[in-house]
């Protein structure tokens, strides 16, 4: 597959809105390109192409170097995207005539090119691509496609188009690197599934339910029938030790091993294990926002592990050795888990204890007093529900606490990704709070870029264009005249943020048209929510 067949494919899927349709773009995809340009191609949009020698900075010196810079600059900031402003504003050079590279080519090369080789590399594959090529040569060598399809959806594609389930793909993916030539022989029928062997290899997380009025009957009628844990407010985990080595996966199977290599030292055994990350400090469980300092970092210094050390409080036991525990009862499954950890008592782990209640008015009370102790709330597992990958109703419920809720005054807009590309749908808001010269002030406290419905964004957006007051590249800054409705799950100290506070997972609750901005809420407000949390460690 040449490289301008990849941009074809890309262009499609950042054009094609709806989760089908794009799935369909894919599969057919896999029907028309050979080995191992698809298995290239495969890894691209799943995100596990990364070259080390190219960076975005090559590119921009690059470019600097054939095109004017304050034109390149007031190309940027009108076009928003790097990538696309690149692609077009790349002059042609005269006598350059070279055939379109192919992908697998353009792999291979910045794979193997030294960092002193990659600029020239990719200066004569820009020169011998169209527009459309060279943005996809650049999102290729920035990695960032943003094409609107996840990793978990590129798989869910190749399971449909192979008639299997996507859990059977996910079991070996880790352990078969790209272009993925066994898993396309097997899938297609010529060789037998590939086996891992060794490999610490992801296996596809069993997720719950939200936990509904209607649901209430059968853990009132049973209470015995079930198991309850808490909901800690941390990222969830699954860790793989074996002979073949140590990975830390995310619930999506990312690895995010390079994050944490504190955890990944010396694990002397065999066995799969599902918890949730968090930042634990002399046993007290830190809130989110410490977390996040951990995250998505490439360097990991000694000093953040000291400031924002992490351990892993488990809630099941997959694998042990060679035995795949997954289709045995929960309530076996836990009671294996703690043999396991009282043999190995490995550092940086614990157990998440079960919540010990007797009915559900028990339970409900429980669920109101978890506001602490980064607490999301209960988590609510049938004792004899195996371990089955994704959400199976009526096995695992979550029981959150009530959301907490301010009226913020929307500040600045932003343009948001595939088929909201079109529409102004990511909002950054603010609350008043008093200025050094005694007047009032809007200090911005978060982003939010979901919870409205589609008729609410499209309103939204034609507010947004019919108020804007100043623009900065692809933001708008919007006259401070709108109240909107924001929930979210807690409040948190934060010395990143202007405001000095963090909010966990905001989202629009609805538009409050029926409300004057001087009449939202002022940071006093929100500071006031913010949680003292205190969990000791076994």
């Amino acid at each position: 597959m040449s490289l301008p067949a990849f941009a074809e494919l890309l262009e499609r899927l950042v054009f094609t809105p709806g989760r089908l349709a794009k799935l369909a773009l894919i599969r057919r995809w896999f029907d028309e390109q050979p080995d191992p340009e698809r298995g290239v191609g495969l890894a691209a949009l799943t995100g596990e192409l990364v070259f080390s020698a190219a960076k975005p900075s090559v590119i921009r010196a690059l470019v600097a170097e054939r095109t004017d810079p304050v034109l390149l600059a007031l190309s940027q900031d009108y076009v928003g995207d790097f990538a696309e402003t690149v692609a077009l504003i790349w002059p042609e050079k005269a006598g350059s005539n070279a055939p379109p590279p192919m992908l697998s080519e353009v792999v291979e090369g910045l794979e193997l090119a030294t960092r002193a080789e990659v600029p020239a590399l990719i200066e004569t594959w820009l020169d011998s691509l169209d527009s459309n090529g060279r943005f996809a040569l650049i999102k290729l060598v920035t990695g960032a496609l943003r094409v609107g399809v996840s990793a978990r959806l590129a798989r869910v594609a190749l399971a449909e188009w192979a008639g299997r389930g996507v859990e059977e793909i996910e079991e070996v993916w880790h352990g078969v690197a790209p272009p993925y030539i066994p898993i396309f022989r097997w899938l297609e029928g010529r060789e037998p599934r590939p086996d891992p062997r060794d490999a610490p290899v992801f296996r596809p997380l069993m997720l719950a339910h939200p936990l509904e009025e209607a649901d209430l009957g059968a853990i009132e009628a049973a209470p015995e029938d079930w198991r309850a844990e808490w909901k800690w407010d941390g990222i969830r985990v699954q860790l793989a030790a074996s002979p073949g080595g140590v990975r830390l996966w995310s619930r999506t199977g990312e690895d995010v091993s390079g994050a944490f290599p504190e955890l990944l030292e010396g694990l002397p055994f065999h066995a799969t294990l599902d918890g949730e990350l968090l930042v634990v400090r002399d046993g007290v469980v830190a809130p989110f926002a410490d977390l996040q300092q951990r995250l998505n970092r490439k360097v990991i210094t000694p000093k953040m592990q000291r400031d924002f050390p992490v351990a892993v409080r488990l809630y099941d036991l997959l694998v042990d050795g060679a035995e795949d525990l997954r289709p045995l009862p929960f309530a076996t499954r836990r009671g294996r888990l703690e043999e396991w950890f009282t043999r190995h008592r490995p550092p940086g782990m614990d157990l998440s204890p079960l919540v010990a209640f007797s009915s559900l008015r028990h339970l409900a009370e429980l669920r109101e007093g978890a506001r602490a102790a980064s607490i999301e709330g209960l988590m609510l597992k049938r004792a004899d529900s195996p371990y089955v990958a994704g959400r199976v109703k009526g096995l695992w419920w979550k029981w959150k606490r009530a959301p907490l809720t301010v009226d913020a005054v929307l500040m600045y807009a932003q343009r948001g990704h595939g088929k909201r590309s079109s529409y102004y749908s990511d909002y950054t808001f603010g609350l008043w709070r008093a200025a050094e010269d005694g007047t009032e002030e809007l200090v911005p406290v978060g982003k939010a870029y979901s919870g409205y419905t589609d008729q609410e964004l499209v309103w939204l957006d034609r507010w947004i264009r019919e108020h804007t007051t100043g623009r900065f590249g692809p933001v708008r800054e919007v006259e401070k005249a709108l109240v909107l409705e924001v929930i979210f799950d807690a409040a948190q100290l934060s010395g990143r943020h202007r405001s000095g506070v963090a909010m966990r997972f905001p989202r629009i609750a609805r538009i409050r048209r029926d409300k004057p901005a001087v009449e939202a809420d002022r940071l006093e407000t929100l500071l006031a929510m913010v949680e003292n949390r205190a969990e000791t460690v076994d």
